[in-house]
């Protein structure tokens, strides 16, 4: 095991190329507001708004959510400011339990608010078409007139499929069987849901509108989280998420602490000034 964690070492350090396609970029203060679609208990959503709270910590313990989102800053343009804004409760399925991409845009135009991002999470009884087959969440734009507003969606994979959009906390799909790790908040699909929002939320911040920064081709690009996929703490390889925080009483893992007492688990990050993807921990 020795040798495979010395090799995937190296083959982390080395750095790659991401490129900026001069569009633009979500900077300055960044208004989030939330559209929560089906049913979600009160811990839950604390949980999600507890995480989006801390990006801007003034004071944060470290490890901290606010320093994994402050690698953001070193992207073109300077600091992106997540505030959180309104939030729109949707607990009686307005469009159903089955959803098309057609409805994610729907409701993600729900807030209605020109310059902001909205934030579409639905509910674990909840089918989204593409979730779990092909991905977790999803990034994109809406447009009103000329006016563009991003939107990120995220599902929680809880019931659907843990294994693929809420590991390393579910026993993963397929690859090396390894055990899964305690959720720093007790909730595999929130804990997971976490991981996807913050993975969506840096790729939107930093390729909004498909002319930022990103890799490879346009209709599939590698963003500032998603080339770094499975890596969560130094010393990462396939199957294994890197070395992590453990909290004593819960043996939960975890890498980021945030407000109100909160861990989490938060993705590496393409960091521009080393070229590599940055860990926490």
């Amino acid at each position: 095991m020795g040798s495979t964690r010395k090799l995937s070492a190296l083959v982390e350090e080395q750095p790659f190329p991401m490129k900026y396609h001069n569009g633009a970029l979500l900077k300055g203060k960044v208004t989030v507001n939330l559209v929560w679609y089906g049913s979600f208990s009160a811990i839950q959503r604390s949980i999600i708004i507890d995480f989006l709270e801390s990006f801007n910590s003034r004071t944060p313990p470290s490890p901290s959510v606010a320093s994994w989102w402050k690698t953001t800053e070193k992207y073109h343009g300077g600091s992106s400011a997540v505030v959180v804004g309104k939030q729109v409760l949707d607990q009686r399925y307005s469009l159903g339990k089955v959803l098309k991409t057609s409805h994610l845009t729907a409701l993600a135009s729900k807030p209605n608010f020109i310059g902001s991002v909205t934030i579409l999470l639905t509910a674990k009884d909840v089918a989204v078409d593409g979730f779990c087959m092909s991905r977790c969440g999803t990034h994109g734009w809406t447009h009103s007139g000329k006016a563009r507003s991003a939107y990120v969606w995220v599902g929680n994979s809880e019931t659907q499929c843990p294994g693929q959009c809420a590991w390393p906390f579910h026993q993963p799909m397929y690859g090396p069987q390894t055990p899964p790790l305690v959720a720093p908040n007790g909730d595999v699909g929130v804990d997971g849901m976490v991981i996807n929002l913050a993975t969506l939320l840096a790729n939107t911040v930093t390729n909004p509108f498909n002319g930022g920064y990103f890799q490879g081709p346009p209709t599939a690009p590698l963003e500032a989280v998603s080339a770094c996929t499975g890596v969560f703490g130094s010393g990462a390889y396939p199957g294994y998420p890197g070395r992590l925080l453990v909290e004593k009483s819960s043996g939960a893992s975890y890498n980021a602490q945030g407000v109100n007492g909160r861990r989490y688990l938060v993705p590496a990050m393409w960091d521009p000034e080393t070229s590599a993807c940055a860990t926490l921990v």
